[in-house]
């Protein structure tokens, strides 16, 4: 038995979050193969063939996955599954959207968030807002598994495996595409940037938020903010970092004028390089931090800038 992966792709593009959870899937089993479901794949195709430790490529070219609906696409991962042992997807807003449904159509328990594969039947995953590690055993005949990317190094490229093309095309008429409202943003992704900034209620308004402007253009980095600073209003909750937001692991992480929160660490705790910027000396952030300045963010920042 193989294990499945399903690709993350987006405007013809595959997410650097599919090798990643490559490289969870071979520490399962060296018979890896991924799903690319949508329509006009054929460079998403050829990107994820080329992925180490993937033995083929299977591809839904359709009008009906054009948009990944949830329900398309879990029809067809359950149409496939009897081929695998393991199902598993990125633990995004896709995948978490595609597959629970799937795992409820096939009966099976699905296993959410794993950090590291122990052995084909058993997985750690974080609880308690990360506080603690989960170490879980599945009897299940199918594994159904969604993955959290930032705990796996992505698996490096080589030669081109086989590309299988599936005449599949399944319309499920529980959903329809009616529209997306999407952020454009010259930064780079917040899950996928190698430098993150994020600004805390210590910034004090969404204004202030300008001032991490220059040094993320500096540093090629994206922006992010914690609960408290999005639920304050300042900026969009599509900018929140934490266990209610998104989860990171860039290279360097800077954390500015944000306490530390354990709903906030949950989401960047595993970043390689931490740095804090609070005037708070006892701030819990500088209990994770690798860097910690305790002063004020207001005379920092513009030092910052000025001597990057």
């Amino acid at each position: 038995m193989s294990v499945l992966v399903i690709a993350e792709h987006e405007n013809g593009h595959l997410k650097p979050e599919t090798a990643k959870v490559v490289n969870a899937a071979v520490a399962i089993d060296a018979n890896v193969e991924i799903l690319v479901a949508g329509s006009n794949v054929a460079e998403v195709a050829n990107s994820a063939a080329q992925i180490a430790g993937v033995s083929k490529v299977r591809v839904a070219d359709s009008a009906t996955f054009e948009h990944q609906l949830a329900e398309n696409t879990a029809d067809l991962i359950v149409e496939l599954a009897s081929s695998y042992s393991h199902i598993l997807a990125s633990a995004s807003t896709t995948g978490k959207n595609i597959l629970p449904r799937a795992a409820a159509l096939l009966d099976k328990s699905q296993i959410s968030e794993i950090i590291a594969v122990v052995d084909a039947d058993t997985f750690k995953r974080p609880i308690y807002a990360g506080n603690a590690i989960a170490t879980v055993k599945s009897n299940e005949s199918q594994k159904v598994i969604t993955v959290r990317a930032s705990a796996f190094d992505a698996q490096g490229e080589r030669g081109a495996c086989e590309i299988e093309t599936l005449s599949m095309s399944l319309d499920n008429t529980l959903s329809s595409f009616v529209g997306i409202e999407q952020t454009e943003s010259e930064r780079p992704e917040l899950n996928a940037a190698p430098v993150v900034i994020s600004g805390g209620r210590g910034m004090q308004n969404g204004e202030n938020f300008a001032l991490l402007n220059g040094i993320a253009d500096k540093l090629g980095a994206a922006i992010g903010a914690s609960r408290a600073a999005v639920d304050a209003g300042f900026v969009p909750n599509d900018m929140q970092v934490g266990q209610t937001g998104k989860i990171v692991a860039p290279d360097l992480y800077i954390a500015v004028g944000i306490s530390g929160a354990i709903q906030h660490l949950a989401g960047m705790k595993d970043s390689k390089v931490i740095v804090a910027i609070n005037k708070d000396p006892d701030a819990p952030i500088f209990q994770v931090a690798d860097y910690g300045l305790v002063a004020d963010l207001f005379d920092v920042l513009p030092e910052l800038e000025a001597a990057l």
